[in-house]
């Protein structure tokens, strides 16, 4: 596991250099939060980062339910039972594996990989404009549809789960970089991508942490560069219609 640190952020990066999943820790004046929980094998590795700041993890929050974001959930929820979780309210279907989509919802397959067999229960069901600590709760579905991504005002640090990627280039969700395609693979929607994509460079966030590569300072150009090209993708994809 590598740790990068930049101010209150502290990003927890599971096989950095070839297949890059990523957990932050974000620390408030005496606790902690964690910002998904990685892969199965991480939670004794999250528990010892926290360990060495010297604070608590009081809350655990799920950007969305894709496997690599929540396979340490019920093991971090046995050792840390007084912290409190929190899912987006859309992703709680996902969480165990329901794919059902809702009726407002574009009809396209949800791709990914879910684990069925998740136990924890979260406390909280989050929605827009909610906060987890001093995180402000940006609704940013398209890679799943009830994905979020968490927004620092403290410092401008945007968490943008996977609506955006740093591994192989600054790509957005269903924008294909062939030296790491995996997390458009697993997009479900495009054109609601787009316009996550679009929401959270609006943002102008000052560092950009995402759960797939390194962090991003003055990740501003780049966005706009990463949303303009999945807007040709989207324009070509309509014309093939």
């Amino acid at each position: 596991m590598r740790v990068t640190s930049h101010g209150r952020l502290h990003q927890l990066a599971f096989f950095p250099r070839i297949f890059p999943v990523n957990c932050y820790l974000v620390e408030e004046e005496d606790n902690l939060t964690l910002v998904d929980t990685g892969l199965s094998y991480s939670c004794r590795f999250i528990l010892g980062a926290a360990k060495k700041r010297n604070k608590p993890i009081k809350r655990i929050v799920i950007t969305h339910a894709h496997s690599d974001h929540v396979a340490s959930l019920d093991h971090l929820a046995k050792a840390l039972p007084n912290a409190s979780i929190y899912l987006p309210r859309r992703e709680l279907k996902l969480l165990h594996g329901d794919r059902t989509l809702l009726p407002t919802e574009p009809q396209a397959p949800v791709k990914g990989g879910f684990i069925t067999k998740i136990r924890t229960r979260p406390d909280y069901l989050l929605k827009e404009g909610d906060y987890v600590g001093s995180l402000r709760v940006i609704p940013l579905p398209g890679h799943t549809p009830g994905m979020i991504g968490l927004f620092d005002e403290r410092d401008r640090t945007l968490i943008a789960s996977d609506a955006f990627q740093t591994q192989g280039g600054v790509y957005a969700a269903g924008d294909t970089c062939w030296r790491f395609p995996f997390p458009s693979f697993a997009t479900w929607h495009l054109p609601t991508s787009l316009d996550s994509a679009r929401k959270a460079a609006a943002l102008e966030p000052e560092l950009l942490a995402v759960g797939h590569g390194r962090l991003l300072h003055r990740p501003g150009e780049a966005m706009k560069k990463a949303v303009q090209r999945l807007e040709k993708k989207a324009s070509l994809r309509l014309e093939e219609f």
